[in-house]
């Protein structure tokens, strides 16, 4: 999903729609075609997963989508959150999350990808409102293993929306080994102006929703053999359908964070979204029950506070998260729904802050010696991490303020 969306929103381009009213208007319309729901999973995958983190709605559903037969049938829809740290140093721009949840939907050899097409494309133009005209789609347009992907073009053609030709982008996989495809994914004009452009030359095209056609599975000598009976597997971010449905400027905007927007520190936009996502993503994994710590989960809940902590105190040394509202405690933990002591929390929250502090005053002393040097290399950098437990991040926070 692209990044770099530019220009305001248009008022009044198509009807707006709230988090509750979206997620109701997706699940009765799977649900009116025989789909049945099937309950999230906690961003914790199964034990014996080696994935730290749930990262996909299909994750939960792999086993079935390799070809056991799912107790609650062959067609399925959930809505599942997730956490990526992928794109962790993409976060603070307009759309990119580090927890957030997909909308999905799945045949499991029953119907084929043109049916999941078709609904795709009704839902967004019938039951969302989204002008026909504003959208664009891209297909995966061929390499040497596997020729282009004609039956989407085809439909697309049928429905009238136009089609970008692309390569990798629209071949999905699951790793080096395993289930792949090819995919087609929906893009939403958002700015201003006419639609120009394609999804690929413009980033105010948003891609919204991704169709997967689960029909291959490479082995570990790089062949593809084809799955019988093919799958369809779709993911459709939440946050970034309800930027676009909202008409706003970003995924931070919509009515989904509107607890975050009274927080008591006055940051730059910028390190106000880096701060909101990582104390969301927090909240949400230490609900999980996962505590900080300088390994596996916990690691990944310590860097998210860390480097939150870091961005307030660039800003003002002043800033503390025991100033973090009760109630957006609250309020997250409801919507994501972990079972969690609000004040419990904020106490794990604040004390790592007592730790993150204690860390900070002995790295100045640390960092101090090796600039006495000259300025820091790779290897310094390396060896305030290995030897004193100090990122990157902290290290050029401590330089600033020595500088």
């Amino acid at each position: 999903m692209r990044s770099g969306i530019a220009g305001p929103p248009i008022p009044g381009k198509r009807t707006i729609m709230d988090t509750k009213t979206t997620l109701t208007m997706f699940r009765d319309f799977y649900l009116e075609r025989g789909h049945v729901e099937v309950t999230g999973t906690s961003l914790l995958p199964e034990p014996g997963d080696p994935v730290l983190f749930t990262t996909s709605g299909m994750h939960p559903l792999t086993p079935y989508l390799e070809g056991r037969p799912h107790p609650q049938g062959r067609r399925l829809l959930n809505r599942q959150r997730c956490l990526r740290t992928t794109d962790l140093d993409e976060v603070g721009d307009l759309s990119h999350l580090t927890v957030f949840e997909m909308l999905g939907t799945w045949s499991l050899g029953d119907y084929g990808h043109p049916q999941s097409v078709r609904w795709g494309h009704e839902l967004l133009t019938d039951g969302f409102g989204v002008p026909r005209d504003q959208i664009y789609v891209t297909v995966f347009g061929g390499d040497p293993q596997v020729g282009p992907d004609t039956g989407s073009v085809e439909v697309w053609d049928e429905l009238g929306v136009p089609v970008e030709l692309l390569g990798d982008d629209n071949w999905w996989s699951n790793g080096p080994t395993g289930l792949c495809g090819t995919d087609t994914e929906i893009f939403v004009w958002t700015r201003q102006g006419d639609p120009t452009g394609t999804p690929s030359t413009d980033d105010r095209w948003v891609e919204v929703w991704n169709h997967v056609n689960l029909r291959f599975r490479r082995d570990g000598d790089g062949l593809l053999r084809p799955l019988d009976p093919p799958n369809v597997d779709t993911g459709m971010g939440l946050e970034r359908l309800l930027m676009v449905l909202q008409d706003k400027h970003s995924v931070f905007d919509t009515d989904l964070f509107e607890p975050w927007r009274d927080l008591p520190w006055t940051l730059p936009d910028e390190s106000r979204r880096l701060v909101v996502d990582h104390l969301r993503s927090s909240i949400v994994v230490i609900g999980e029950g996962i505590r900080p710590s300088n390994t596996g989960r916990g690691y990944v809940l310590r860097r998210l506070i860390r480097r939150c902590l870091t961005t307030l105190r660039r800003v003002d040394p002043g800033y503390t998260l025991s100033d973090l509202p009760l109630d957006v405690v609250s309020q997250t933990l409801d919507h994501f729904g972990p079972s969690t002591d609000v004040r419990t929390v904020r106490s794990i929250l604040t004390g790592e802050e007592q730790k993150f502090v204690t860390l900070l005053e002995r790295g100045r002393g640390q960092v101090r010696k090796l600039r006495r040097r000259g300025p820091l290399t790779d290897s310094d950098y390396h060896f305030l991490l290995d030897t004193h437990g100090l990122p990157r991040d902290l290290v050029e926070a401590v330089l600033e303020d020595q500088t």
